[in-house]
């Protein structure tokens, strides 16, 4: 049987990429077409090209800085980023530990579940006032609201996974009388990975939305404030532009943590 020439295995590859896509343009597409008739019957909605155009103007300067509450929008976005770093790393600091404990530990479950059943459910932005009398500063209250959106996920899914490890393994480690650390490294860990990943993934999501309207409320620099300040101006183009890349923002940040995750996962796990 001949083998398929250099040419048509070209072809084959294009194909499948067109194939891949052709349903992403058109869901594009159409949402270009969908806005360009409502900017049409609503004069206040700027059409996609003249946002087009005020996008290229915008970032033709994204970093100039004329005072500091006038930054080009590339500052905002790394003083977003920036705090979503710090409340995300406490997060995952204190989070993936004690989801370990919980799920390892049937005394510290019962201990902890109430408390994470009780303040699971409250609205991050709740947490913002706290964060205001507490620090008496708004960057770090907005710190503090990432912080606590960000560690519920974490230690959930970490504990469900510790919970979810076959009982088989942890009758081997009780067999060979391994330690606690062995237990933690060797069995616990690649086994509960996939399910941290998810809780990872889940939390930056998250803290990336809240980031955005925390900083709508405390002001300063950073993409929220940026949003509200341009609202303020009734510059509308500029606030579509601001959504595009908060969306687009996010979606690396979790296409990110996706890679990361096929990389050191089993792959049915990394998807």
């Amino acid at each position: 049987m001949a083998k398929p020439s250099a040419y048509s295995t070209l072809a084959m590859k294009l194909k499948a990429i067109g194939f891949k896509l052709l349903p992403q343009f058109l869901g594009l597409a159409m949402l270009v077409l969908l806005w360009t008739i409502i900017a049409e019957k609503n004069s206040a909605l700027p059409s996609p090209w003249l946002t087009l155009l005020e996008a290229i103007k915008l970032f033709s300067d994204p970093f100039y800085q004329n005072g500091p509450n006038d930054q080009g929008i590339g500052w905002n976005i790394y003083a977003s980023l920036k705090r979503v770093a710090v409340g995300f790393g406490l997060a995952a600091v204190i989070g993936i530990p004690l989801g370990f404990m919980i799920g390892r530990f049937s005394f510290m479950a019962g201990m902890f579940n109430p408390i994470i059943s009780l303040l699971k459910p409250v609205s991050p932005l709740a947490w913002l006032p706290i964060g205001l009398l507490v620090f008496k500063a708004a960057h770090p209250a907005a710190i503090w609201s990432i912080f606590i959106c960000s560690i519920w996920p974490m230690v959930i899914n970490t504990a469900i996974g510790v919970q979810r490890v076959p009982q088989d393994y942890m009758n081997v480690a009780r067999v060979l009388n391994l330690s606690e650390w062995k237990i933690l490294t060797r069995i616990l860990l690649p086994s509960v990975l996939p399910y941290m990943l998810t809780g990872v993934r889940l939390a930056i999501g998250t803290a990336w939305l809240v980031i955005v309207a925390a900083e709508m409320l405390t002001g300063g620099v950073g993409i929220g404030f940026w949003v509200w300040d341009e609202w303020n101006n009734l510059n509308v183009p500029h606030i579509i532009i601001a959504i595009v890349v908060i969306g687009l923002v996010g979606l690396l940040l979790e296409q990110a943590l996706v890679a990361m995750a096929r990389a050191v996962t089993y792959e049915e796990t990394g998807a």
